[in-house]
């Protein structure tokens, strides 16, 4: 254990302040007999004097001094902590760091987090994507604060907030061979370039509720990072894509592509937001929660209530 204390900083910082050990017992509520019983000890602990008796004010020796020096240095790191605490415990500050799934979430995500800068400036914000990395189980080490996800696993203290409910659709040409069905069964696919985002294909809704359930495996995929990038592709006919409904209405509207379904329902999905569940009730949390929410149903079209 370390011979110095914060006690000790703090009784040497109010003998400075004071210049007399009564009026310093005082300030650090001890007697005066505690206080030299304190300082005593410590001095023999260390061998050698802090301060030199009977002089008025306080006379400190080299040893005191440099303790002084070091009890200026500590006793602001923790007063600033304190203070960082406190704010974090008001849910004033903290620190926000978020990931997300797939590169057409900024449609909505952008203007929510516009807002949140806007109402939490002493909240520290970082952004990311989750494509080079499993995000959830970074989420419970703490490394994050918050993913926005279509693929809820069962990790303890993680809690999912239902965001939505859309459509995974597909878009292609306009002059595809496929372009004339109603919707596209998982046949459909067998001799078909598949243009994903890169992360595996058990993240992705087409292949987790469509293609796998039926085993079937697209003759290629390609991968992407840029939503922009893969509708230039299926444009230009060289390969299908599936994204969220909301996320192409953008290039349906411009005809740049068109888009059919996943079987004769569709197949529906949630976007969650998840969050651990010690931080649910933290005001600048819930804050991006609702922000978020109203965000979404203002600026996507063709999404619905999640509870639906």
């Amino acid at each position: 254990m370390s011979i110095i204390e914060v006690r000790h900083l703090k009784t040497l910082t109010a003998l400075r302040e004071t210049g007399s050990l009564v009026e310093a017992a005082e300030r650090v509520h001890l007697t005066q007999s505690a206080l030299s019983h304190q300082l005593k000890d410590l001095e023999e602990k260390l061998g050698c004097p802090l301060f030199i008796r009977k002089t008025k004010p306080v006379r400190f020796t080299s040893a005191g001094l440099r303790l002084l020096q070091l009890a200026d240095d500590v006793l602001l790191s923790f007063r600033s902590a304190q203070r960082d605490i406190q704010r974090f415990a008001e849910g004033e500050s903290g620190r926000l760091h978020i990931a997300i799934e797939c590169h057409s979430c900024y449609e909505w995500l952008m203007p929510t987090i516009d807002h949140f800068r806007e109402h939490w400036p002493d909240v520290e914000l970082d952004l990311s994507t989750a494509f080079g990395f499993m995000p959830l189980p970074a989420l419970a080490r703490g490394d994050l604060d918050l993913v926005v996800t279509s693929d809820p696993q069962d990790i303890p203290n993680i809690e999912y907030i239902p965001l939505f409910q859309y459509e995974s659709q597909v878009a292609l040409s306009r002059h595809h061979s496929l372009a004339k069905k109603e919707f596209l069964t998982p046949e459909d696919f067998k001799k078909e370039t598949l243009i994903t985002y890169p992360v595996e294909t058990e993240r992705l809704d087409i292949f987790k509720h469509f293609l796998n359930p039926a085993g079937i495996v697209p003759a290629k995929i390609r991968h992407s990072e840029l939503t922009l990038m893969m509708m230039q592709l299926v444009a230009s006919g060289r390969g299908l894509c599936c994204l969220p409904n909301w996320a192409l209405t953008e290039y349906t509207n411009r005809q740049y592509v068109i888009t059919k379904s996943l079987g004769e329902e569709g197949v529906w999905c949630k976007l969650y937001l998840a969050i651990r569940k010690d931080q649910r009730d933290n005001a600048y949390m819930e804050d991006l929660i609702s922000t978020a929410t109203k965000t979404c149903f203002k600026n996507l079209k063709g999404i619905l209530a999640p509870e639906l």
